[in-house]
């Protein structure tokens, strides 16, 4: 006779889900779906040991369990709490998680420069959406903003610690897909800074998902710097026989040129299967791919707003000489301002 499958009842906002034991409030949330999962910047459920950094996703336990009912005294990070049988949880209904959201994305703005518009995570950034979703208009710091040198990491990667809002990610993903840990956190306190054994190149066939993971614009692909905005683009889900890697990307488009590649993200922005380098920077030909279809947008997105429904492969593989020639003199231009 097979054992009966415990399951743990918890209520979120008021809607109840049944979850195995073990599992974090914020994995919870995500069961449900919907405005009720709590913000993430930090947490990565394809890496081990992430989360509990940026506390972006604070929720109020308003009951501990069947067992123990009485409330937890404090604000709890949701992707490192796990559920008890009954628990219940407030997160967007709870004054006391919108104000100390709040705080939080205060927090990780005072040293961010506010530079969206030169920024190339700008559209897809998830600090943008906090910031726009639970920012303060204006903030209280009067003190100078600590600064960094741009470094390059290598001839494709550039770290811009400006930017950097210490979420470990890339830190994680360079561990965990690479033989030997290359880079991690240097000093302590608001000098603390991500950085390479004396500036060593990370030289590795999967480090570029650095780039992927990175939820601001701290590391950057510098085949893609200043080439579009990422709402002028159209991004086309394709695949490719790759010996390294799954070969399942996100083709970004403007007209017939692709400007770059990326892995393919799921709705939390999380990467579904890392690629190797190889995919990521050196095939990036229409020739070298299998069109599949456009990439799924959230309809909230401004990338959507340049997207299409409809999947014509000619209409993205065709040539245009013209805007192609264009693109190179607007490329041409932006290099001569850096």
């Amino acid at each position: 006779m097979a054992e009966e499958v415990v399951k743990f009842k918890v209520t979120i906002d008021g809607i109840p889900v049944e979850v195995d034991p073990g599992t974090t409030i914020l994995n919870a949330a995500r069961q449900i779906g919907g405005d009720i999962v709590p913000p993430a910047m930090c947490y990565y459920s394809k890496l081990e040991g992430t989360g509990g950094k940026c506390r972006t996703c604070l929720v109020k336990v308003s009951k501990g369990s069947e067992k123990d009912p009485r409330p937890m005294p404090k604000l709890v990070a949701s992707c490192r709490t796990t559920v008890m049988d009954g628990m219940e949880v407030q997160n967007i209904t709870s004054p006391d998680v919108v104000e100390a959201r709040k705080g939080v994305v205060e927090m990780l703005l005072i040293n961010h420069p506010l530079d969206c518009p030169v920024c190339d995570q700008a559209g897809e950034c998830k600090l943008q959406d906090l910031g726009y979703e639970h920012g303060n208009e204006g903030t209280r710091y009067e003190f100078e903003r600590r600064t960094f040198e741009r470094i390059d990491i290598g001839d494709k990667i550039q770290l811009h610690m400006n930017r950097c809002i210490l979420c470990y990610r890339c830190v994680y993903v360079a561990n965990q897909l690479t033989e030997e840990r290359e880079h991690g956190v240097l000093n302590r306190g608001d000098h603390s800074e991500i950085s390479t054994f004396i500036e060593k190149a990370l030289d590795h066939d999967f480090v570029g998902n650095v780039i992927d993971v990175c939820p601001v614009g701290a590391l950057t692909d510098k085949t893609f710097r200043f080439k579009n905005r990422v709402w002028f683009t159209k991004p086309v889900d394709a695949h490719r026989n790759c010996p390294t890697c799954a070969g399942k990307v996100t083709l970004w488009y403007k007209g017939d040129e692709v400007l770059r590649v990326t892995g393919r993200k799921d709705e939390y922005g999380e990467v579904e299967d890392f690629i190797c380098n190889t995919c990521r920077f050196e095939t990036k030909h229409t020739s070298d791919w299998t069109l599949e279809e456009p990439t799924p947008i959230d309809h909230e997105s401004v990338i959507g707003a340049n997207h299409y429904l409809a999947f014509n492969p000619p209409s993205v593989i065709h040539e245009n000489k013209k805007l192609q020639l264009a693109n190179e003199e607007q490329l041409a231009r932006t290099e001569r301002l850096k």
